[in-house]
């Protein structure tokens, strides 16, 4: 039996490359490759593959976000994340969306093929590093709010900025901004966003 593959990854390069070292496998076929993450429900549904593999982040909507809507869309479809991101907090939002497994992009050829094949079988894979590094970490401390703030102002801007942008008032902002930045242990504005990027916590 042929396992039927979706790829989708915003790099056309690393899904070219993934494509050709899936296909040398007698067992795998690529039979759709997607750019965009708003894309894949629609190919899942024209081309029926059985698993797809998916970047956590790309354009239009975000691998984990893709991730449940294949689930509601195409439920017979397994997913397993492939991504250069191994942050703890992905790993958690993508088994809660649905996913069957993780695994990071630099995984060898034959451990990936092998990780499909176990998701198609109806098991859980994930990276056994990152696993530890998620129990370790657990979950986001941080609110709804504080997350929407500190995604905003991942680009910079004033506190004036952030609250126009968020429809909030200035001192709102303010005690968001120092509540994400006591929970993260950081001493700057800067330093929380990278800190929450880091740990997967500002995903959409």
């Amino acid at each position: 039996m042929t396992v039927r593959l979706l790829l989708a990854d915003d790099q056309a390069l690393v899904r070219g490359a993934l494509a050709a070292l899936l296909d040398l496998e007698p067992d795998l076929t690529v039979v759709a490759e997607v750019g965009r993450g708003d894309e894949v429900v629609d190919a899942a549904r024209n081309a029926h593959p059985d698993v797809a593999l998916l970047d956590v982040e790309m354009p239009g909507l975000d691998g984990i976000a893709a991730a449940k809507a294949l689930r509601d869309a195409v439920p017979t479809c397994k997913v397993l994340i492939v991504t250069t991101f191994g942050r703890p907090g992905y790993l958690r939002r993508a088994m809660e969306a649905g996913a069957s497994g993780f695994v990071v992009k630099d995984t060898p050829a034959k451990q990936l093929a092998d990780a499909v094949r176990r998701v198609h079988a109806g098991l859980r894979v994930v990276d056994p590093m990152l696993a530890a590094e998620t129990l370790a970490t657990g979950a986001s401390p941080l609110t709804d709010r504080e997350t929407d703030v500190l995604r905003a102002a991942r680009a910079g801007g004033t506190v004036a900025n952030l609250a126009k942008e968020l429809h909030l008032s200035e001192g709102t902002v303010r005690n968001h901004l120092s509540a994400a930045i006591g929970k993260t242990g950081a001493r700057t504005r800067a330093e929380a966003v990278r800190l929450a990027d880091e740990n997967g916590w500002l995903l959409r």
